[in-house]
């Protein structure tokens, strides 16, 4: 079986008979479990808003949009003029920086995987060893990382590499029957009524090779496709799984040094924005043109930082980006990405709690790995080494689906009792493309945004609230379906089906929902006052 890789939240174009546009922003009390945005904006009629400024740290945003145009934040301090105006150490950071490239304006566009990089780095210090070989409890505890992430690099690219053969061996047998079919009939175009006759010939060459044609005709599957498949797999076994790989050397940093801050580009969109581009259209495409993708926040502005390649961010991109958003007026910071291994966790923690300090929300997808986050954490996350809170300032988002029934979270998002605060809608979502397209998406990517956009909204229309008392707000105004017992998501095995109270999946045990928040925040402004 082909199978066709899409982008990092799964991409699925569906006919709009299967899905409804912008069910997410519907209301909840109808057949869709939206967030029901119309009757918040009902609810805030007569208020005024101040713009609040939106991090995106991603892939790169299409600022070229033109639902996206018109909410691209723009450093006030800086000018386009080969000049650093601001004194922050970034030239022409006009709508944000890039922290996958460098100066010459060249770009990362694939990285490793973390574990890939990993294992790079301590089989120099551990081929060749057994446990016997090593003096302390560090040693012993960095070889036994060594040997997982050096299985599982190993595992990954031989599958990568037999599904490559594969691939190859069809698309051979393809073109070879291909040539004895037009050979035989001696015209390059040919008639399926022809080759299909061939299937009674006593030539078992021709018989075989007009079956193969036309079972791929069935399958509909072209020669361009199989070779853009091909293409993309072998970019993966050079980088994602190639621990001899070293891309990281075009930006000309080191990045396991914090202190070496300053690199990259003013490039915010990048070579491959269109994970950044959705997501940022969740949160703020425009809402006054005759377009029908809506964002949800009305007076926002969107700052984009790059730092989200093919495979895994690096913590320091991550870390840097926190500070830069924190630095340039940021109130919140979207997240939509996560990786199984933090091997410089400290920079992010470190990031994390200097935002939480300047009074700035981070909102974090999940992941859609289909687990328990209590068990098998991803990365960012809010608990340091030791197991202790670095901020309150966090929301960790799951995805659920627009059904009201024991399937309401979605199959692949991750979740946990403790580690995930919220859930919101993530699957069949419609937003911004790049080349001012819109499409569908499902993933815990999506969900994030959506809080996101809910949270932008309650600080835009309630500046006398704290972002202490948004999250409050947010996390206790849920669609409540806590006690509705549900299917446990399960990615990998779906043959180990069971159920669950919702509340056993986030600490809320709901769904954001726009209207409750408002309803909320109004009443905490008026106890302020």
């Amino acid at each position: 079986m082909i199978r066709f890789k899409l982008f990092i939240v799964i991409m699925f174009c569906y006919n709009f008979i299967f899905a409804q546009k912008n069910w997410h922003l519907k209301d909840n009390k109808e057949e869709y479990l939206g967030i029901s945005l119309d009757k918040a904006y009902k609810l805030l009629e007569g208020r005024k808003s101040q713009t609040i400024v939106v991090a995106v740290l991603d892939s790169g945003i299409d600022t070229a949009h033109v639902d996206l145009q018109p909410v691209l934040w723009r450093n006030p301090d800086e000018k386009l003029n080969g000049i650093d105006d601001d004194g922050n150490g970034y030239i022409d950071d006009i709508h944000g920086w890039n922290f996958l490239g460098n100066s010459k304006g060249e770009n990362i566009e694939n990285e490793a995987y973390e574990s890939t990089r990993i294992y790079s780095k301590l089989r120099k210090k551990y081929d060749n060893k057994t446990v016997e070989d090593l003096t302390n409890n560090d040693e012993i505890k960095e070889y036994s990382l060594y040997l997982k992430v050096k299985e599982e690099v190993t595992i990954n690219y031989n599958q990568k590499k037999l599904e490559y053969e594969n691939i190859k061996a069809y698309f051979d047998k393809l073109i070879n029957s291909e040539l004895q079919l037009r050979n035989y009939f001696e015209k390059s175009e040919l008639v399926d009524s022809e080759v299909r006759a061939l299937l009674r010939s006593e030539n078992d060459t021709l018989r075989i090779a007009a079956g193969n044609y036309l079972l791929n005709k069935k399958n509909n599957i072209s020669v361009q496709e199989l070779e853009n498949e091909m293409k993309n797999i072998k970019k993966e076994l050079l980088t994602y799984y190639n621990p001899d790989t070293n891309i990281r050397a075009l930006v000309g940093d080191n990045p396991y040094d914090i202190n070496d801050s300053i690199y990259g580009n003013p490039d915010v969109k990048g070579p491959t924005p269109s994970h950044g581009t959705f997501v940022a259209g969740i949160i703020a495409a425009s809402r006054t043109n005759d377009n029908d993708s809506y964002g949800i926040a009305d007076n926002v502005k969107i700052m984009s930082l790059r730092i989200v390649p093919g495979a895994d961010e690096r913590d320091k991109d991550i870390a840097m980006a926190i500070k830069y958003a924190v630095r340039k007026g940021a109130k919140i910071i979207n997240m939509s990405f996560g990786k199984p291994y933090s091997p410089e966790k400290q920079f992010v923690d470190d990031a994390i709690r200097y935002a939480s300090k300047k009074g700035v929300l981070i909102v974090h997808a999940a992941g859609n790995e289909g687990e328990n986050n209590d068990e098998n954490p991803r990365y960012p996350s809010i608990y340091d080494l030791n197991g202790n809170k670095i901020s309150e300032l966090w929301l960790n988002v799951g995805a659920s689906t627009q059904n009201k029934k024991d399937n309401i979270p979605a199959y692949f998002s991750n979740y946990g009792k403790k580690t995930v605060d919220i859930f919101a809608p993530g699957v069949q979502v419609y937003s911004t493309s790049p080349e001012n397209r819109f499409s569908l998406s499902n993933g815990t990517s999506a969900a994030a945004p959506v809080v996101t956009g809910v949270t932008a909204l309650l600080m835009s229309y309630f500046p006398e609230l704290s972002p202490y008392e948004i999250k409050d707000i947010i996390m206790k105004s849920v669609t409540n379906v806590k006690n509705i017992k549900v299917m446990l998501p399960n990615k990998n095995n779906k043959e180990l089906i069971s159920k669950v109270k919702f509340n056993e999946l986030c600490v809320s045990g709901g769904i954001v929902n726009a209207e409750k928040a408002v309803k909320l925040a109004i009443k905490t402004s008026k106890n302020k006052k």
